[in-house]
């Protein structure tokens, strides 16, 4: 399997002829879908059909996010106005009803995916709200209880599996715990281990998501040169080791403000560190050819896990 690793995206609703040659010659890995890329639903459905054909995998990872009201990438198709932390809410005061509820809202959103053609959503968010955490955060949190927060996590995973989507826990191992947004600068925790496991740690232990994608986070405890995104020490000991996950890891958007470094030392720093994909979301075509030359094929573990998942789809 001769992918690079890399998802990429693109700027507007339907291919230029430089991402047709980005996709058929460079080879990523997968590809990243936002808002700017969705008009309706019909440009949308032959936008993922074009990107397979030129791709010439039928299979080929497309994602997006679509977390619900404060994160939604499909706006001009769905009214999707269900946060995670409606679901949290909810579920203590009724437990029973909530799943059921949710389990629909699942499906609801897994049958328009299904529809257009995309295989990953980058849900859920399994970071704990805390009475600090950033409003970046906010509602896409499910809920202040670690152990809500898992079980409803834990459910999300296993219905977008039902339906034959992948789903990226996120943010690895946690984002609740920082009181700044990622996007604009580095936020920095001084929390120790032992509070970090019982709380932000807790909901990511075990998972069964095909998928994780990491924190732009300075974990001072931890490790205090580098984020999580560029830490060896955390991935090795903490997401693959303490939380047991086995799957593909996905660094957060590499053109975050949290990262320090030009694009292409960011994708390095991500990938020597431990990530076995890098994610570019701004969608410039010459930074697009200039990441996907710098950065390697997939590894042997990626290329295993990426048969899986291929496996997996219908």
């Amino acid at each position: 399997m001769k992918k690079k690793a890399i998802i990429i995206s693109i700027k507007g609703f339907k291919l230029t002829k430089m991402e047709k040659k980005l996709i058929s010659e460079e080879k990523p890995w997968g590809l990243i879908l936002f808002k700017r890329n969705i008009r309706d639903l019909s440009q949308v459905e032959t936008l993922i059909q074009n990107i397979r054909k030129i791709s010439k995998d039928r299979k080929f990872p497309i994602m997006i996010d679509e977390e619900g009201p404060d994160v939604s990438r499909l706006k001009k198709i769905i009214s999707n106005k269900l946060s995670q932390s409606f679901f949290g809410i909810n579920y203590t005061r009724n437990p029973k009803t909530t799943k059921i509820i949710y389990k629909n809202y699942i499906n609801y959103i897994t049958t328009i995916l299904n529809k257009i053609g995309i295989n990953i959503n980058t849900v859920p968010v399994l970071d704990v709200l805390r009475n600090r955490t950033h409003k970046v955060i906010g509602n896409r949190s499910y809920s202040k209880d670690p152990k809500i927060v898992k079980l409803l996590g834990d459910l999300c995973i296993k219905q977008y599996k039902l339906k034959k989507i992948g789903t990226v826990i996120k943010h690895i191992p946690g984002h609740g715990c920082s009181n700044k947004d990622s996007h604009k600068s580095l936020p920095k925790v001084t929390l120790n281990l032992k509070t970090l496991n019982k709380i932000d740690f807790l909901p990511f232990k075990l998972s069964k998501s095909f998928f994780a994608m990491t924190s732009h986070i300075l974990f001072s405890k931890l490790d205090n040169e580098n984020v999580a995104t560029f830490s060896k020490k955390i991935i090795s000991k903490i997401i693959r080791g303490k939380l047991g996950f086995k799957g593909i890891l996905i660094s957060d958007d590499i053109s975050m403000k949290a990262l320090k470094y030009d694009l292409v030392k960011n994708a390095t720093m991500s990938l020597v560190a431990g990530c076995n994909l890098v994610l570019y979301c701004a969608g410039d075509i010459n930074e697009n050819f200039k990441l996907i030359k710098e950065v390697p094929f997939i590894d042997k573990f990626t290329i295993k896990k990426t048969s899986e998942f291929y496996k997996f789809l219908r």
